[in-house]
């Protein structure tokens, strides 16, 4: 399909009016040097021939789009607690473009300066968390995650004090490409205010333009409709987590996305083997959103959604779907374990499902070297595998191994991103500015990307 362009006039946003967001300005950078320009999704969203510097490190407006950027207002539960203090704190909505899908996506930002919701943060970013975001974003989307998209990052030339990293530190600015930036937390902002009228409204908003239905007249019947398709987006994303082999650190309320769609990136780890006990966040001490976990997280703050739902909607349909979200999520991450298999889907994949999480929950090798060897069916003959542990899932893949075409399965090991990895990519840029490691990892991802694609 052809790339199409940007939203020409009145992006959706504006719609809701300005008791959701508030005008800002962005920061003004001593120096803006590219890091990473994401040329692939600028070619799907109409954005190929703009001036990198000039719109996503300046933040001069794109033609015909928003005059001026949004800082968006939100509240939300940490770590189980209730703020009412949050909001873009460090970041805003620049624009709204379509995709060649035609999707309604939101470039948005981080570390691009002070909102009135920064508190006692000075608004920036740092190079290694934008470094950091970037192989999140591109290595999630390899794996078929649904997440953001990293669009650009820029060094801006400021020396950023921060108490997790030796400091003074480099400073960035990142933009990233979502599908809203609607959260849950959104919901609970107008549900702490009693404010039923502009629930119904961001209602109508996210079903109209980020899942391209049709609202009906009926209030409720539109916040039963929204709920039931938020517990499908979301339980798929808990169970692309578990699939991926991903912990993404800090799951409040705040950071789901009304879409399904992850984002946010800051302590992220992938898991070595599986380790359901496994945390990313070295603050998350009561493992509160570990690997295993996450499941459990994501249905608390969906519940937290239809707490909100319920000023304008039926409780007992509202309960009904939420109660529903565990067999969506186990349905959800069957698919997601054949699909990471390379295997067909057939009727009843539970067996070989079973067959697989004995295998990983043995943690004879790594997740990524597990679905490496075992793609497409394949029986590796490896050593690592002589273990009758492994006999129930070579019954299970009997008569179902398929060809292979991409040369990324013929290669010695699996593409990974496991923290060492990322420490030794932001160790070359750190100790010697050499971008070479972060490059040819961006490269070996994307090649991973189409090996998946191309052998799903």
């Amino acid at each position: 399909m052809a790339a199409s362009q940007p939203v020409p006039e009145n992006p959706p946003i504006l719609s809701l009016g300005d008791a959701f967001y508030d005008a800002v300005r962005p920061a003004e950078f001593p120096s803006a040097i590219p890091r990473f320009l994401n040329q692939r999704w600028a070619n799907r969203t109409g954005l190929a021939e703009v001036d990198w510097e000039r719109h996503f490190a300046r933040f001069q407006p794109l033609p015909s789009n928003l005059p001026t950027p949004l800082a968006l207002r939100y509240h939300g539960h940490q770590f189980r607690h209730y703020n009412p203090d949050l909001g873009d704190g460090r970041g805003f909505l620049f624009a709204q473009v379509r995709d060649d899908r035609g999707r309604l996506l939101d470039l948005g930002t981080k570390g691009s300066g002070k909102t009135p919701y920064s508190r006692n943060g000075d608004g920036r970013l740092t190079l290694k968390g934008g470094v950091r975001e970037v192989l999140a974003t591109e290595m999630l989307e390899a794996l078929g995650v649904n997440t953001s998209k990293s669009f650009a990052l820029f060094e801006t030339g400021e020396a950023l004090w921060r108490g997790d990293e030796p400091s003074p530190t480099r400073s960035a600015v990142l933009t990233r490409l979502s599908h809203s930036h609607v959260r849950i937390g959104t919901f609970q902002r107008l549900a702490y205010f009693e404010d039923a009228g502009s629930i119904e409204r961001l209602v109508t908003y996210c079903l109209q333009h980020l899942y391209s239905e049709q609202p009906g007249a009926n209030a409720s019947a539109n916040a039963t409709r929204l709920l039931e398709l938020v517990c499908s987006s979301t339980s798929t994303l808990a169970a692309s987590y578990i699939a991926a082999g991903f912990v993404h650190g800090v799951l409040n309320s705040d950071n789901i996305n009304i879409t399904g769609e992850s984002f946010d990136y800051g302590p992220w780890r992938f898991a070595t083997v599986w380790d359901e006990e496994f945390t990313a966040a070295y603050f998350d001490e009561a493992g509160l959103y570990a690997f295993g976990r996450q499941p459990e997280a994501i249905h608390w703050d969906v519940a937290q959604l239809a707490g909100c739902l319920a000023l304008i909607g039926e409780a007992p349909a509202l309960s009904d779907l939420l109660a529903s979200w565990p067999a969506r999520f186990e349905e959800a991450l069957i698919g997601r374990l054949i699909a990471r298999l390379g295997v067909a889907a057939e009727e009843d994949d539970r067996a070989l499902v079973s067959a697989m999480l004995k295998a990983l929950r043995s943690r004879k090798v790594g997740i990524d070297r597990f679905f490496f060897d075992w793609r497409g069916g394949r029986i590796p003959p490896s050593e690592e595998y002589d273990d009758p542990l492994f006999d129930d899932l070579r019954a299970a893949l009997e008569g179902r191994q398929r060809q292979l075409r991409h040369p990324y399965w013929g290669d010695e090991a699996p593409c990974s991103m496991l923290i060492d990895e990322v420490e030794f990519i932001w160790a070359a840029i750190a100790d010697g500015d050499d971008w070479s490691p972060f490059e040819l990892k961006i490269e070996a991802i994307r090649r991973f990307g189409d090996a998946m694609a191309a052998d799903a």
